[in-house]
């Protein structure tokens, strides 16, 4: 009988969640019965599809949560929903294993019942929560104890946890207090099969001779609005011939298109909203230069980011703030921003990036070249597979070798 998987992910639809439809696909083809849960959203409206026999349910979802009384209601409502499509899917088709992906880290609530069937529970840590919360807000109140707690009772409930890097392992060990054979690093890099290069498209660089490509969620933490500071410093600083592209939907979008057009530079600055891989492959193929203009603060320093490896996977030079994860996955693909100078440093970056075309050509293919070595999405498959065998069998778990591939 196969073992049957529940993956349940609540902040973005699958198979737009890339990260986790690679998971999926993965277990899908090593044998397993793969179901998924996730939230409805534009282009994915349909409750029920299923695609290359990995089935798909989605629930209702209220609009992202902005504040933090949004964020309680965005959570409850997804729990509600996840609770009663948990129920039905058990009922109706059965699981062995339910794989929690975070943000948030209540899904654990949706196991609990479920374990004391004998269903065991996989924690795959994409955000690091409080520190999200954090970078958010800036404050340290109830809901942001309330994190606290959840991540803690997420760990305490997980059978094995899913880190996609090795500071997030670190971290399951020594807050989480998880037995370290227990922790398997999966990271999330770009599935070179379905993530190429594609010809370059001129016409995207909107009559200018260079563009600066841009892909990520809206969000706060992003840094979106230093990138538009940047784009705002070259301009005055009498540079015409650059076209900053960004690519992605989120909550803070609207803001960020009402920030540029009251800043006179929608001429040089456009955002694209979601769009096909097709799409995003061509404009990232044709950039000069790709950014991530991340805000330097604890939760960016600890996490990776599958932007800098996507742009490394299509030869892309990169500018960033000089973040911990950031340059482990990047290292001399990128050049590094002091966050003390600012947005006059990450422009002059871009700038020299922009005049050195031996320099951009030489950094491109370092990074691709990192990629295919070293962090591919198939160099991650053996580690995601050894997590999902400790899940059912302790003693096989005991004589995994949990190595990062990336470190070694």
């Amino acid at each position: 009988m196969k073992r049957k998987v529940l993956i349940i992910v609540e902040n973005l639809p699958v198979p737009f969640d890339r990260r986790v439809w690679k998971e999926a696909v993965c277990l899908q083809r090593a044998g397993y019965e793969v179901t998924v849960l996730c939230p409805r959203a534009k282009g994915h409206r349909k409750m029920y599809e299923e695609i290359d026999g990995i089935r798909i349910y989605r629930h209702p979802m209220p609009k992202e949560g902005r504040t933090p009384v949004g964020y309680l209601w965005e959570y409850a409502s997804a729990l509600f929903w996840e609770f009663l499509f948990a129920w039905w899917i058990f009922l109706r088709r059965g699981f062995h294993v339910i794989q929690g992906c975070n943000p948030p880290d209540d899904i654990f609530l949706i196991a609990l019942p479920f374990k004391l069937l004998g269903v065991k529970y996989i924690f795959d840590h994409h955000d690091v929560n409080p520190e999200l919360y954090y970078s958010k807000y800036e404050r340290k109140d109830i809901f942001y104890r309330a994190q606290v707690i959840l991540e803690k009772l997420t760990f305490r409930f997980s059978d094995v946890v899913i880190s996609t890097n090795e500071s997030y392992r670190q971290i399951a060990i020594s807050r989480g207090r998880r037995d370290p054979k227990d922790v398997f690093v999966v990271r999330n890099g770009p599935d070179l099969a379905s993530f190429r290069e594609a010809p370059p498209n001129p016409a995207l660089k909107h009559g200018k001779p260079y563009l600066v490509g841009y892909v990520g969620t809206m969000n706060v933490q992003e840094g979106l609005d230093i990138l538009i500071d940047v784009a705002e410093y070259i301009h005055q600083g009498g540079r015409d011939d650059v076209h900053f592209t960004c690519v992605g939907g989120g909550p803070e979008l609207k803001i960020l298109q009402k920030m540029v057009i009251d800043r006179g530079l929608h001429g040089i600055f456009n955002f694209t909203g979601r769009v096909s891989d097709a799409e995003l492959l061509e404009i990232l193929s044709t950039a000069d230069v790709c950014v991530n203009p991340d805000r330097p603060c604890e939760m960016n320093d600890l996490s990776t980011m599958i932007k800098i490896m996507e742009y490394m996977a299509i030869g892309k030079p990169i500018v960033q703030f000089d973040l911990k994860e950031g340059r482990f996955s990047a290292q001399e693909a990128s050049l590094y921003s002091s966050s003390e100078n600012g947005v006059a440093d990450f422009a002059a970056k871009i700038l020299w990036l922009l005049d050195h075309p031996e320099n951009r050509k030489r950094m491109g293919e370092f990074g691709r070249n990192r990629v295919q070595k070293v962090l591919a999405w198939e160099y991650s498959i053996v580690n995601l597979l050894a997590a999902y065998k400790a899940t059912f069998d302790s003693r096989a778990g005991k004589r995994v070798l949990q190595t990062d591939a990336a470190r070694s």
